[in-house]
């Protein structure tokens, strides 16, 4: 008779004392952010250095201009335009902005819109990650496939148009580094520290447990591979997720459940109060949610249909309204985007270890007739009202089992409108 492991929480009382608690931190992190937010729109103008994350060329009139995206120094990120026939892209600008009302309070904690003069162009400050990403690009001679392979190694910022071919895969959550990633490196990154581990404590420390030696040390590795890639949000609240379910492995408590998910969610926002004007964080946890969902109601099925058939194919389903409630591009290509899931399992190891030997080209080919296929897309964005009811319907799906196959059954009947459309 095995065990059952103790909840998160004893009862609802203290899951709502811990959940207020981080609300009212979420709460006073705001209001700071708020009076810093008023100081920055008085300010009649205000200097920054920043680097130019794309840019792109624009015309209005018959006239030429350029809107740039900007990651400032000081931690602002902004758009501006400018006229200049001079290209900025891998530069780095020291600007006078002009802020005013038009900013908003959401805008100023995301990305703003913001007039401003360009004082001075500077080369691009080169550290260890640009350094490595000069190093992939050696590798390749197609753009396109090392921008991909930049994107998702060191989370940088694909190209405007093969951003927009891999949306029309339907593949955009293999690109933007999240627990998808994280989960394959945990994996990696632990099982060889094991191996290197597992003669040297049964030989001389066996009382010692391997899961928190070897997790320690994995943490600490994923840690500094977050920090050195920038903090993207969606890979943020996976190493969040991380840290918080290694802890409750090693207490031997419940570790796939909705509590998690929300004391995760609240810290990171208490912490990051950012976060929560982020599209890519709250459909990464849009992600996690749906496998809590498909794990409660398919515990008796085998585990390999589970992980090859149920999760992948569950996941594309479930998530489609809602990134479709934003994003409209609907093509038949994206009907493969399970099957590409499963694929890039194996890929991206495999694709870490032929850049470490020289031989990350291996897989150009396949790739550059994947990103230049002729795909025709038509754009349907699902109506607010029916996003907020299907969302509702999830927070159901909780409890109730007829709420979660009605869920379900809205999503396939979604999904099945979008590709006959």
């Amino acid at each position: 008779m095995q065990l059952e492991k103790p909840p998160l929480f004893n009862g609802t009382k203290s899951f709502v004392g811990v959940m207020s608690a981080l609300g009212m931190l979420l709460f006073f992190r705001l209001f700071c952010s708020y009076q810093e937010y008023q100081a920055f729109i008085l300010k009649p103008f205000y200097y920054t250095y920043a680097e130019v994350i794309s840019e792109k060329s624009k015309d209005l009139g018959g006239r030429s201009y350029k809107v740039l995206k900007l990651q400032a120094k000081d931690g602002l990120r902004f758009l501006t335009t400018s006229y200049s026939k001079d290209s900025y892209a891998n530069k780095r600008l020291r600007l006078q902005i002009f802020p005013d009302e038009k900013i908003s309070f959401r805008g100023y904690m995301s990305t703003f819109f913001v007039a401003s003069r360009i004082k001075e162009v500077l080369p691009k400050e080169y550290g260890y990650k640009e350094k490595l990403a000069q190093k992939v690009a050696r590798q390749h001679d197609l753009e396109r496939v090392g921008s991909f392979y930049h994107a998702i190694f060191l989370a940088t910022t694909l190209p405007d148009t093969l951003r927009e071919q891999i949306s029309k895969l339907g593949i955009s959550h293999l690109i933007a580094l999240s627990g998808f990633h994280l989960g394959i490196l945990w994996a990696i990154t632990y099982g060889l520290a094991k191996i290197a581990y597992t003669p040297l404590q049964q030989r001389y420390f066996p009382h010692r447990f391997i899961l928190i030696d070897v997790g320690i040390v994995t943490l600490v590795i994923l840690g500094i591979y977050l920090w050195f890639v920038g903090f993207p949000p969606s890979l943020l609240r996976s190493y969040a997720m991380l840290l918080v379910g290694w802890g409750i492995l090693v207490a031997g408590m419940e570790l796939l459940s909705f509590a998690l998910l929300s004391i995760v969610v609240g810290v990171l926002l208490a912490l990051f109060p950012w976060l929560l004007f982020s599209l890519g964080f709250w459909l990464s946890v849009s992600g996690v949610f749906a496998i809590f969902l498909l794990l409660k109601y398919t515990q008796a099925t085998n585990r390999y249909i589970q992980a090859l058939l149920i999760l992948p194919v569950g996941i594309f389903v479930l998530m489609l309204p809602l990134v479709h409630s934003t994003f409209g591009v609907t093509t038949p290509y994206q009907l493969l985007s399970p099957l590409l899931s499963l694929l890039f399992i194996p890929f991206y190891p495999l694709a870490i270890l032929l850049h470490l030997v020289g031989y990350g080209d291996l897989f150009d080919g396949v790739l550059q007739k994947l990103f230049t296929l002729p795909i025709e897309a038509k754009n349907h964005l699902l109506p607010a009202e029916m996003m907020y009811g299907y969302v509702i319907l999830a927070f159901l799906s909780i409890r109730y089992k007829a709420a979660f196959v009605l869920l379900v059954g809205a999503a396939c009947a979604y999904a099945l409108y979008l590709f006959l459309l």
